[in-house]
């Protein structure tokens, strides 16, 4: 690990001398790359360098013990201040071994996340709307934005389908782990009985991609217009606007109809179709690499049925790690970060598992 924090920062301080060099100071594109590089560099590099000054000063300490002090204060004050030292050496060795992991280089992107009702009927579609709340708030927590990209209704305020964007820094790398099947068990407000019924939702994270990060040959995709309906085949509006694009090679399809423009309307749905499209290479890819790097969180795959809401029991439980949380309430309004943050710590232990076994 010593060896690799060097060679980052021996690569840090070269990058120092290139940027000084008037060939780079002139040239926009190098400069910008070789800034965004340092950038990248400068937390690992300063956070390197203050462990090495608190190891210094533990090697300090220990030499003067080691000599002898006749003062049994202060060989006491000498002692403590190696424990001291000693503890924040080790906290900060983990700390950057955690930084020395291999970044997804999706983490920083926005999201689009779509949320499925699945088994359950129309409690299944409430409960979409539930899910759709707690991201929602999630993001107003973060200071992210949000937008609705493409919705169906269910006709009593829940969704068969909604798809939105979330914008904001790190939004992908919090988000990621939600991917998969999420299962509620309640009492349907409809239910006069009493009875618990167990209703599933799906959600899909997809890191938002640019036109440069995947090429779409325009001749791939067919474009259909028609007009726009609303639940029960109400029409939203008497002109047709809606679009639908098919990805021919696969046929994947795309349908957008909530804006009235039916140029806004096809940029939406071009989003959704990239960022589906490379999702799919994304998950291709992982499976080529097989098991030299699948996460043990979960491999995101949509059939993975992830966490269970139990509200008789205020419970929820995250199947991949075993996590459990009686704050059904808040994590229902938002407050996720418990969730997100253990499933970052395991991920991070099982990659820094992975790499001390290769």
């Amino acid at each position: 690990m010593l060896k690799q924090l060097e060679a980052i920062e021996t690569r840090y301080n070269e990058l120092m001398t290139l940027m000084s060099q008037p060939e780079v100071a002139i040239n926009p594109d190098l400069l910008r790359k070789y800034g965004q590089e340092q950038s990248d560099l400068s937390e690992t590099v300063q956070f390197y360098q203050e462990y090495k000054q608190v190891k210094s000063e533990l090697g300090d300490v220990k030499a003067m013990l080691s000599e002898g002090l006749d003062d049994p204060d202060e060989r006491a004050m000498f002692k403590e201040e190696a424990e001291d030292l000693s503890a924040r050496e080790a906290e900060m060795r983990e700390q950057l071994r955690l930084m020395l992991l291999p970044k997804d280089p999706n983490d920083d992107k926005n999201v689009i996340v779509e949320i499925r009702a699945g088994a359950g009927g129309d409690e299944a579609g409430l409960f979409a709307a539930d899910l759709f709340r707690m991201y929602s708030r999630y993001a107003e927590a973060n200071r992210w934005k949000t937008g609705i990209l493409s919705s169906n209704a269910s006709g009593i305020g829940g969704f068969k389908e909604v798809i939105f964007q979330v914008k904001g820094k790190g939004a992908y790398s919090k988000l990621k782990y939600e991917s998969g099947v999420h299962r509620v068990q309640r009492v349907p407000n409809t239910e006069s009985s009493g009875r618990i019924h167990t209703s599933t939702a799906t959600v899909a994270v997809l890191p938002e991609v640019e036109d440069v990060e995947i090429e779409v040959d325009p001749n791939d995709i067919r474009i259909d217009i028609f007009r726009s309906s609303g639940p029960g085949g109400q029409s939203v509006n008497t002109t047709d606007s809606a679009v639908r694009l098919t990805y021919l090679p696969t046929g994947l399809t795309v349908s957008v109809q909530d804006e009235k423009s039916q140029l806004q309307n096809r940029i939406k749905a071009m989003s959704i179709l990239r960022a589906k499209l490379y999702d799919a290479e994304q998950r291709r890819i992982r499976e080529e690499q097989g098991a030299a790097r699948r996460s043990q969180v979960g491999t995101g795959d949509r059939s993975e049925k992830i966490r269970t809401y139990n509200f008789p029991q205020t419970r929820i439980t995250d199947h991949r790690i075993g996590y459990t949380s009686h704050r059904l309430a808040p994590v229902l309004d938002g407050d996720l970060n418990e969730f997100i943050d253990a499933l970052t710590s395991h991920d991070q232990a099982e990659q820094i598992k992975a790499l001390s076994k290769g």
